[in-house]
């Protein structure tokens, strides 16, 4: 025996058995209604799919910071030599605390690369050739979206802030956020940094993995609302984008403690894009004179003044 609700049928069960009994089931559900009903069994849970915000041109005094959520899709992992084949922006506006505002717009564009696109890009992006033959991102939409930004925010600026820079002047002099590294989503409950987790774990999914789409769903989660609390995501990252930080290049460390180094968070620097040849960590600038006597006395064991470079978000993230 069955009985429909709407669009679909749902089998009747017996009760459940236990000291617990199982939610009603009403008649004539609404969607609301549909899936207030799944959640209650406790056997469901339920992703609203994403949708873009609407675009609203006119300023709202109240927030009168300008920022732009950020992404773009490669050819490779080397800025150095690969080429942004798409890129997707959104501007919003935000207040001095945090507040999320209003979308005021938003571009896509494809562009065409010298080569052709790798198949395992195609395969993570599903961008072909045939997409950006004879395509060319408009530069003067770009510049007039990004010229009056008071902050880009990347999920990875360290990745996508050196494309930005090598393709276009207009991002050089900006302040730069990242998503990954300056919200702290572990804090939050959240499972893992990658933006599919976020979005499926703030209870949402959305189509695919294209660059605009990525941005509309970025914003989303970094002005997700949590009951009890006023510090968004968005809130914490730009009061972490204002602080400064100090990176930390402890040079001529010896060889048979690079294992200590990593274990405490340090990167290795080639060299290849003009930093010192060494093993590298950024800290708060208020922690950088105990990281100095962390490395005197566990790694160098004499009072070494190993290179420091002092950085702010205008800074940060460049190759």
């Amino acid at each position: 025996m069955s009985t429909q609700y709407d669009m679909f049928e749902i089998e009747q069960r017996p009760a459940p058995t236990g000291n617990r009994p199982g939610p009603r089931r009403p008649v004539g559900m609404s969607e609301d209604d549909m899936v207030r009903y799944l959640q209650a069994t406790g056997r469901y849970r339920i992703l609203s799919k994403l949708e873009s915000r609407r675009i609203v041109t006119d300023v709202d005094d109240a927030f009168p910071l300008r920022g732009i959520v950020l992404d773009t899709e490669t050819t490779g992992l080397n800025a150095r030599k690969d080429e942004i084949i798409e890129i997707g922006l959104v501007a919003f506006s935000f207040n001095a605390v945090g507040q999320v505002g209003e979308v005021h717009a938003v571009y896509g564009g494809l562009q065409e690369p010298s080569g052709p696109i790798p198949a395992e890009i195609t395969r993570l992006t599903g961008i072909t050739d045939a997409d950006v033959a004879g395509q060319m991102i408009n530069m003067a939409q770009v510049k007039a979206l990004v010229g009056p930004a008071d902050l880009i925010i990347a999920h990875n600026a360290g990745f996508d802030r050196p494309f930005c820079e090598a393709f276009s002047p207009i991002f050089a002099d900006k302040a730069w956020a990242c998503s990954v590294s300056e919200v702290d989503w572990a804090g939050r409950g959240f499972e893992g940094t990658k933006l599919g987790y976020l979005i499926g774990q703030a209870g949402y999914f959305h189509e695919g993995h294209r660059a605009v789409d990525d941005c509309h769903a970025l914003l989303e989660v970094l002005d997700q609302k949590v009951e009890g609390s006023s510090i968004t995501p968005f809130s914490e990252l730009y009061r972490a984008s204002q602080k400064s930080r100090v990176r930390i290049y402890a040079e001529h460390s010896p060889f048979d403690l690079k294992e200590h180094l990593k274990g405490r968070g340090y990167r290795w620097s080639d060299g290849s894009d003009g930093r010192p040849k060494s093993w590298w960590i950024e800290v708060d600038e208020h922690l950088a004179d105990d990281e100095l006597a962390w490395l005197q006395t566990d790694i160098y064991r004499y009072d070494a003044n190993p290179p420091m470079q002092s950085l702010s978000a205008f800074d940060r993230f460049k190759a």
